[in-house]
């Protein structure tokens, strides 16, 4: 049948228009919390592309550590920070954005390029996705070292981001 007539493929479009707006809204929302939270939103687009895709593992893990520790760590560095919540119009410098907008658009151009030129555009071919046990395995057996590193960054972050944000008593 055609493209749109399968119902999966709906739900692909829904959700990828949502993530679009969503993105869109991030990089042009004057309010940082708002900004914040549609990054939720876009990131739990792609946690249901994930599941989607077969991929729990990966899907619950952009939940959890996506939505559930990064984005509460940019609320909480805007609280602790007491950053301004709202840009400056004025301070705004809109003369640069379209060398920026060629430039992503020239990476994504690349991306997808070198993607379809690797994996070819896969019809036909079925993806079997690996299960959870398996990619716990490679994990914590194979790449145990880089998640407790990645660990110790994040950590790092934390500590670092604490130091900024308290203020020195006055002697």
């Amino acid at each position: 049948g055609d493209w749109i007539g399968q119902s999966e493929n709906i739900v692909f479009l829904v959700i990828s228009l949502v993530m679009l707006a969503a993105g869109f809204w991030v990089v042009t929302s004057a309010n940082l919390v708002h900004a914040v939270l549609m990054l939720v939103v876009a990131l739990a687009g792609s946690a249901a592309l994930f599941l989607m895709l077969g991929a729990e593992f990966v899907a619950w893990t952009v939940v959890l550590v996506y939505i559930g520790a990064v984005v509460v760590l940019f609320l909480f560095g805007l609280m602790i920070t007491r950053a301004p919540l709202r840009r400056d119009p004025v301070a705004l410098d809109h003369q640069r954005r379209w060398p920026a907008m060629l430039v992503a658009a020239a990476v994504f151009a690349t991306l997808a390029y070198a993607t379809t030129a690797s994996f070819g555009w896969a019809e036909g071919t079925a993806v079997q996705p690996a299960s959870t046990a398996e990619v716990g395995d490679l994990l914590f057996n194979r790449f145990v070292i880089p998640f407790e590193a990645v660990s110790f960054v994040l950590l790092a972050a934390l500590i670092g981001g604490i130091v900024l944000a308290r203020k020195d008593p006055k002697e």
